[in-house]
């Protein structure tokens, strides 16, 4: 009998099984007042489990207008009437930054943000979840999971001088793709896993739901033991586990890269890109904000002064963070090279608060994600790297190596990238009642439904999301969205964030399902939770031609494409169900 994966440990069920549990921490931050919203739609006045709920006001912190601020005073008073203990307010810090005050070994943690994943770097399983399904789980405490297959990524050797966990990882993602682990748990192993320090695992784990992860984990050793402080018993694969496909990597072959304009996929070796003009940076986020990651940016920028008019961002991931890079001078590194530093917030990383660049600039930042539009402005370009790749080109003004060093690097794992679809005015893409989206991949939840939006703007409220649902990618969409309609679309349907913005607005719209060749796991649950159905069966799209009649059975698990018939497995008995309450809110309100 063959052994089993960490995941399969975790759940202590096979892959593919379907099985319930209770989280050790259910984690939401500013999106907690739209929770709180749904929770009492769903007919919850007391929280189940109050010591499962971890709270971080973080997104918008200090809040960014009036609304924002109510909602964070109304959180502030839902913890004391709920008896919340695990609550961090304005300033401490980002919610991943915080977890690691938290998470522990062998612990199931979930939150309603899609890098949650960055806590298996402390050998737990975590995982996004959406803000309907986070409402369930303070109504209810647990929620079920689908063990996940697992693939197995094996470090041999050791990072050299200016390589650092920011590369690793883009290197794994340019490798495999933004959907190459649709799904999947990601598990660390090898000797090079012992040379990584737990901000390095931090920053790999955080990377991980941009390769369409599940999770990802590393092993509990003495690294992590080191970090805790203490020795704590930790769950980790067997020798012999079978895993859905296994990749090996050599650290010491890797070398500096980025993530170029607009996908996270597309990644370059930096010596490919070097020259590029730069006019804005970012130090930060809850990818690369650690005092590490300040001490490697810092490195670079002492004694040195960013150009004229250039603008450099810095932001630690905690006020602990800010307090230690303040008392060994690193602050005042960054002040001296003419930097900006911001409280310790999300903030320019997905478009809100401060930060959002100007129109037809290139910014190259720390961050996990660089769709057109993600940091609130659709007219410029966002390139990813690590804080010393970041901290040498903002001193050059233009995308440099930090190993201050010319080379021939070259990225070996070109990967065909698909085009940034945008639909102009007068491309009607609605014929009949089927939205044809087949030639559009990575439809991403930024496009769906833009990022600095989304604290305005509750997913509780559906009737605020129509009008803004789809607007920047195909203008024509919010008006003519209808009951009834399918929309097909091509590869990674819904990747990005968790917002569930996109699915509650298709769902309150009555959009009747999505046709598409792959879909991002998140998303799927968010649709299902809404009562959206989501039906993955490629060879469905492939034979779409625009205008094409395409209709669903879905007792007989049947799709009409034309005059073609697809069979799909038809839906579980409780989806099913989910669909006919229309949403997971009345589905808890009847059950």
């Amino acid at each position: 009998m063959a052994g089993k994966t960490f995941a399969e440990k975790i759940f202590n069920a096979s892959t593919g099984s379907i099985v319930f549990a209770k989280p050790d921490i259910v984690l939401s931050h500013d999106n907690t007042a739209s929770i709180a919203g749904t929770f009492k739609k769903m007919g919850g006045e007391k929280v189940k489990d109050p010591n499962q709920v971890l709270i971080v006001l973080d997104h918008n912190a200090p809040p960014t207008s009036a609304a924002l601020a109510n909602d964070y005073q109304f959180i502030r008073d839902l913890v004391q009437e709920q008896s919340i203990e695990k609550f961090h307010d304005v300033g401490k810090g980002i919610c991943h930054q915080i977890v690691s005050q938290y998470a522990k070994p062998k612990m199931i943690i979930v939150g309603s943000d899609s890098h949650t994943c960055t806590a298996g770097a402390f050998n737990s399983f975590a995982a996004g979840i959406d803000r309907t399904e986070t409402a369930g789980l303070w109504k209810a405490s647990e929620t079920w999971f689908r063990v996940p297959e697992s693939i197995k990524i094996t470090l041999n050797g050791k990072l050299r001088k200016g390589v650092y966990a920011k590369d690793v990882a883009l290197t794994i993602i340019g490798m495999i793709g933004s959907s190459g682990a649709d799904y999947m748990s990601i598990e660390y192993h090898g000797e090079g896993v012992k040379t990584l320090s737990v901000s390095d695992r931090m920053t790999i784990t955080n990377l991980a739901s941009e390769m369409g992860a599940k999770n990802a984990a590393f092993p509990a050793d003495d690294v992590l033991f080191d970090f805790l402080g203490e020795k704590v018993e930790g769950v980790w694969a067997d020798e012999d586990a079978v895993y859905a496909k296994e990749i090996a990597i050599n650290l010491d072959e890797i070398y500096p890269v980025v993530a170029a304009p607009h996908h996270v996929d597309n990644v370059k070796a930096v010596a490919e890109v070097a020259g590029t003009p730069i006019h804005q940076a970012l130090i930060g986020t809850c990818t690369n904000g650690r005092l590490e990651d300040l001490r490697e940016a810092a490195a670079v920028l002492k004694g040195n002064k960013v150009p004229p008019n250039f603008q450099l961002l810095v932001i630690p991931a905690s006020q602990m963070v800010y307090m230690l890079a303040m008392e060994e001078g690193l602050i005042e590194i960054f002040m001296r090279a003419g930097a900006n530093i911001l409280a310790p917030s999300c903030g320019p990383c997905l478009g809100t608060g401060q930060g959002i660049p100007a129109d037809n600039i290139n910014v190259i930042s720390t961050a996990n994600r660089n769709f057109k539009g993600r940091m609130g402005n659709k007219n410029s370009s966002i390139y990813l790297a690590s804080p010393a790749t970041v901290a040498a080109s903002a001193l050059a003004g233009e995308i440099t190596d930090p190993r201050a060093e010319r080379t021939d690097d070259k990225f070996p794992y070109s990967k065909e990238q698909s085009a940034t679809v945008t639909i102009s005015e007068g491309d009607n893409r609605l014929l009949d009642t089927t939205w044809n989206y087949s030639d559009v991949d990575n439809l991403n939840t930024d496009a769906m439904f833009a990022g600095n939006l989304t604290y305005n703007i509750k997913s509780s409220e559906p009737e605020k999301i129509r009008p803004h649902l789809f607007i920047d990618f195909d203008p024509s969409f919010p008006e003519k969205v209808d009951a009834g309609q399918i929309i097909v679309a091509g590869e990674n349907f819904g990747c990005g964030s968790s917002r569930e913005h996109p699915a509650v607005g298709l769902g309150h719209a009555g959009v009747k399902a999505v046709i598409c060749k792959s879909v991002n796991r998140i998303f799927y649950r968010s649709s299902i939770n809404q009562g959206l159905p989501i039906i993955v069966l490629k060879e469905a799209v492939d034979a779409y031609k625009a205008g094409d009649k395409v209709d669903i059975d879905f007792n007989a698990g049947v799709i009409s494409v034309g005059d073609q018939e697809f069979k799909f497995s038809p839906l579980p008995e409780k989806l099913m169900n989910i669909f006919e309450n229309k949403g997971l809110v009345n589905y808890y309100k009847k059950n």
